[in-house]
């Protein structure tokens, strides 16, 4: 595995939507295995493709499965979800305000409004059909790469943007 560079504004991959994913060849498993291992050096909880110069719908997110192993920081229960061409196909009526920052706009955390909980749809790593069921921060998670690989990034829905003062807010980073 290799650590990939994480592209960053105003690099053009990150705002082009992305392409479709058709070849789950050996090439693409490194890309996969390459992004989780980017993603946690850099250290982040998702990373979308175009972040490491690639144009493919593809995510990868790692964070806990419920809130009860957030709540506690059980890094045990931490999950990797990897999605191919995902697609969110329910979203809650529900919105709530969180800090976000990114590791392709660093120094710079902003409030966005993302829908409380939603349902994805896509492929898994072999092509198979996946769904996930996500809410709170996993779905703020989920919500932020998705925006990546339609070239989108979180300064686009932000209310308010600035230069993070704290460790905690340099944390918010997705």
């Amino acid at each position: 595995m290799t650590l990939r560079t994480i592209v960053t504004l105003p690099d053009p991959v990150l705002r082009r939507k992305a392409r479709a994913v058709t070849a789950f060849d050996k090439t693409f498993q490194t890309l996969v295995d390459d992004m989780i291992e980017t993603m946690r050096d850099a250290p982040g909880v998702g990373l979308a493709a175009p972040q490491v110069g690639v144009s493919e719908r593809l995510i990868v997110v790692e964070y806990y499965e419920n809130e009860k192993s957030e709540e506690a920081e059980d890094e045990a229960r931490k999950k990797v979800w990897v999605m191919v061409n995902p697609e969110i196909v329910k979203a809650s009526s529900e919105k709530v305000t969180g800090v976000e920052g990114c590791l392709s706009i660093p120094n710079l955390v902003g409030e966005v409004e993302r829908h409380e909980a939603i349902h994805v749809k896509g492929l898994n790593r072999r092509g198979q059909p996946m769904r996930v069921k996500a809410s709170g921060w996993l779905a703020r998670i989920f919500q932020h790469e998705i925006d990546h690989i339609n070239g989108v990034v979180f300064t686009d829905h932000a209310t308010r943007v600035w230069i993070p003062q704290t460790e905690e807010e340099q944390e918010d980073r997705v």
